[in-house]
């Protein structure tokens, strides 16, 4: 077994590549990543018998639009190894999806797949800001979840001092904080601003911290989340991506100083942006579903994965890399509320513009009749907002304002501050009452 295009790059190879030299890289490694997959798995070789293509119709980078795409539903009907295409005895690792939508999605790796894991996610912190020597707090969750040993191994591969606390425990995870001083935290954006708020508790000012970084992902998050996370954590928020079916957190990244947009490791992972509803493959800067193949995948290579994440791909500007723009939502978190598609991330826009309230929400579903309600649940920022009249006259001027921006009627209900429940990871934003309405 081996790896078309020669091994792993340095963390700073792509610097010194041309577009011209990335392209005939991606070409030559995604005709072997695409054999890879035929000659080993065999749920390519009848999804390609299907569509009828073959590794050998693959003469171009644009010839990947002829064959099939690949879903969340085929890993779950071969669930858990029948998607592998190495031996089992040949996987030194196996981490999985949070399984919140049933069963959870198995990626396995070899050495080999964890180097370049290694590799990228490397790429990615250095890119934030990170140098060799400093401390990085890790506080996403270790474990089957790829975030905190992903992260891990990326930090030590720059030479950084990792401190892998995970999530939880917000209270000690500030006490460590102030007596280690860390300079970077990776966390998910939502678990940061618990972590503000433990500060707070603690009659401590997070501003004041050693912290200067934060690489955040897991989650999609907004620009109003950027806004707070640098407001009450006193450092510069960076958006890191990436998902547990094409390897795990840093498939791309935000760079210091650089222009907008998450540059893409393309010597990699080939993105394309797709219609949705089509299929059709978008010229670059068209909105769309973005979909990912992997090109040096030994033990899971993936062909044309649609991810449900909704971005666009832009040029390269330093360097040969394209970038996708921060993925603004997914085609699985849309909402159909009386016909009209509603997206979180439009709510947490608008709760950040009403004022007075805290970040954190839910969106509780429920059924009356033929049509779905949406009640939306936020919580006040300040002790002042508490009394009845004042959470009145806040849910009233978001109920208007997502009425006149989003186009549905919603209710909305105000909580005192601190009430919404915390997730000690991912934020968990819907409440499903749909089947109990039945």
């Amino acid at each position: 077994m081996g790896l078309s295009g020669g091994g792993t790059m340095s963390t700073d190879a792509p610097e010194r590549q041309s577009v011209e030299q990335i392209r005939d890289l991606q070409l030559q490694r995604l005709r072997w990543s695409i054999r890879h997959a035929w000659e080993n798995v065999p749920h390519y070789r009848h999804s390609f018998a299907d569509r009828g293509v073959h590794p050998d119709d693959l003469r171009t980078l644009e010839d990947l639009a002829r064959f099939p795409f690949l879903t969340k539903q085929d890993f779950r009907v071969n669930y858990p190894f029948d998607l592998f295409a190495v031996p089992r005895e040949k996987v030194v690792r196996i981490h999985t999806s949070s399984g919140t939508t049933g069963k959870p999605t198995v990626v396995g790796y070899t050495a080999r797949d964890i180097d370049t894991w290694t590799t990228l996610m490397g790429r990615c912190i250095r890119a934030a800001g990170a140098r060799t020597g400093d401390i990085v707090h890790i506080a996403y969750d270790y474990g089957l979840f790829t975030g905190g040993l992903g992260s891990h191994w990326g930090a030590e591969r720059l030479g950084c001092t990792v401190i892998p606390v995970s999530s939880g425990r917000s209270g000690w995870q500030v006490e460590l904080i102030e007596d280690f001083r860390p300079d970077i935290l990776m966390a998910t954006p939502s678990y940061a601003l618990n972590l503000a708020e433990a500060f707070t508790r603690r009659g401590l000012d997070a501003q004041l911290s050693s912290l200067r970084i934060g690489i955040f992902g897991a989650e999609p998050w907004t620009e109003t989340t950027r806004a707070a996370l640098q407001a009450r954590l006193g450092l510069e928020a960076f958006d890191l991506y990436g998902l547990a079916e094409v390897m795990g957190p840093g498939v791309a990244c935000e760079t210091a100083g650089g222009p907008e947009g998450l540059t893409l490791w393309e010597d990699h992972i080939y993105p394309e942006v797709i219609d949705p509803h089509t299929g059709r493959v978008l010229s670059d800067g068209e909105e769309g579903e973005l979909v990912l193949t992997t090109l040096t995948k030994e033990a899971l290579p993936v062909i044309r994965y649609r991810t449900r994440d909704l971005t666009r791909l832009l040029p390269p500007q330093r360097g040969p890399m394209r970038r996708i723009a921060r993925v603004f939502a997914r085609t699985d978190d849309m909402l159909v509320i009386h016909g009209v598609n509603v997206f979180p991330s439009q709510l947490e826009a608008l709760i950040a513009h009403t004022g007075g309230l805290s970040p954190h929400y839910k969106l509780e579903i429920n059924r009356q009749g033929p049509l779905d309600e949406l009640t939306l649940h936020v919580e006040t920022l300040e002790r002042e907002y508490e009394a009845d009249a004042a959470r009145g006259r806040i849910a009233a001027e978001l109920t208007r304002q997502v009425k006149t921006y989003v186009g549905v009627s919603i209710a909305v209900a105000v909580h005192r501050p601190g009430t919404l429940e915390r997730a000690p990871g991912k934020a968990t934003r819907l409440i499903e009452r749909r089947a109990a309405a039945r």
